[in-house]
């Protein structure tokens, strides 16, 4: 090592991945999630048993990311951890390691913001020829969040807009749960989608003001659409699934990018990204590139493995707030409902 490296250990546990990560400077030399399939016979994450999962799994994930790295605890200069927001239950085994590593260790600890993660993500060494510079705006959906956000800095970030009730994750992951697919359902959706007709069907987008969404009423939406249409064909969903899912995925990203489109106009803003578990979607990531093409963005579109929950996007986080010396002490704790 050179003496202006800077090792981090990022932890992430916000839901029901853990996962833990080693960055050296700008780059992740390691990046290890364990997933939970005990939520799959529940249609849904259970906190409960998310927390006792994340207890199981904090010490092997971080054990594996420390050793994949080939490096030593001593190594490490940082520790940052997901403070918010998320389940508390969950977002507290991540603290508490941290706090405890960090005293076994004598290592500084850094809280992150897990929204600002997603959008760091974008930061991470290798992913592009060319990364962000500010302002850019950024697209953020996940299962618990759609932000559409104004980035001017690091950690300069401001919400124009977000969902007033549920988030997009969420919205294919109920459609899954009403169409029979099993948990999680919204990369599923996605890939019935590829075969069917996104016109097929038609579903409202619902009128929010300013730069808001709202993906409740759609999800009532298609419940009412299906009721009505399996009275009289009990075997309609298994024989249109595929249009069924692509009208439905094609409603939710025309919505999305009606509003990202409006922002981006209004504030003069040309490079624009995606971020969070939703940008995994293959219909996203294309009309972000065909969309960026006509209204004349350079568009950023992140690896899949910083798309979902990962200690990846935490690390790089930490690494920026390491640089500015912004550590916390034994007294932090986690807050569900942190805001950007």
């Amino acid at each position: 090592m050179t003496a202006k490296d800077v090792i981090i250990l990022g932890i992430e546990s916000s839901c029901d991945d853990t996962s833990a990560a080693i960055l050296k400077n700008g780059e992740i030399l390691s990046n290890i999630v364990a997933g939970q399939k005990v939520h799959e016979d529940y249609g849904g994450v259970v906190p409960e048993l998310a927390s006792r999962a994340h207890q199981q799994n904090i010490i092997p994930v971080v054990d594996a990311a420390i050793k994949k790295a080939g490096i030593s605890k001593d190594q490490i200069d940082g520790i940052a951890f997901t403070r918010g927001p998320g389940l508390l239950g969950s977002l507290l085994v991540g603290v508490s390691f941290a706090k405890s590593f960090s005293l076994a260790t004598h290592t500084p600890m850094i809280e992150v913001n897990h929204m600002q993660g997603h959008v760091l993500a974008h930061f991470i060494d290798g992913q592009y020829d060319t990364k962000p510079t500010f302002p850019f705006i950024c697209l953020t959906v996940s299962g618990g969040h759609t932000q559409i956000v104004l980035v001017e800095d690091y950690f300069k970030m401001t919400v124009l807009g977000q969902t007033i009730d549920d988030a997009a994750g969420e919205a294919f992951d109920k459609a899954a749960k009403l169409l029979s697919l099993p948990y999680p359902g919204g990369p599923l959706v996605d890939k019935h989608a590829k075969d069917g007709d996104p016109k097929k069907f038609e579903f409202p987008i619902p009128n929010v003001p300013d730069y808001n969404y709202s993906f409740s009423g759609l999800k009532t939406s298609l419940l009412y659409f299906l009721k009505k249409n399996i009275e009289t064909d009990p075997n309609f969903i298994q024989d249109n699934l595929e249009d069924i899912c692509a009208s439905y995925q094609h409603t939710i990203i025309k919505s999305l990018f009606k509003k990202l489109t409006k922002a981006c106009r209004k504030h003069g803003i040309t490079q624009v990204a995606i971020a969070g578990g939703v940008s995994a979607n293959s219909l996203l990531r294309s009309e972000l590139v065909r969309i960026g093409k006509n209204e004349g963005w350079t568009t950023f579109i992140p690896e899949f493995q910083y798309c979902t929950d990962n200690a990846g996007m935490i690390a790089i986080a930490g690494y920026y707030k390491y640089l500015n010396k912004d550590f916390v002490d034994q007294s932090i704790v986690p807050d569900a409902r942190l805001k950007i």
